[in-house]
């Protein structure tokens, strides 16, 4: 039986990865990610178990799931 617990919403598993619902979005399409629909609402929802392992690749690797790398903050004044 599947544990609700071990579901987040679109919003949470942004704020886990720190990128945007968009970007969810965008990496579901291209497929990229699982994502799960709530049966009622259809809603996506995402595992935290698969949100851990590909915090964890995008942490190894440096890059998004996307293929990029993530952008460097920038510091200073813009030009």
């Amino acid at each position: 039986m599947v544990k609700p617990e071990e579901f987040v919403t679109i919003i949470e598993a942004a704020q886990i990865l720190g990128v945007s619902s968009n970007a969810l979005r965008n990496w579901h399409r291209d497929g990229k990610m699982i994502v799960y629909r709530n049966p009622i609402s259809g809603h996506r929802l995402f595992k935290r178990k698969d949100l851990a392992e590909l915090s964890r690749q995008t942490k190894e690797s440096g890059q998004h799931p996307t293929g990029w790398k993530r952008p460097k903050r920038r510091t200073g004044k813009p030009r």
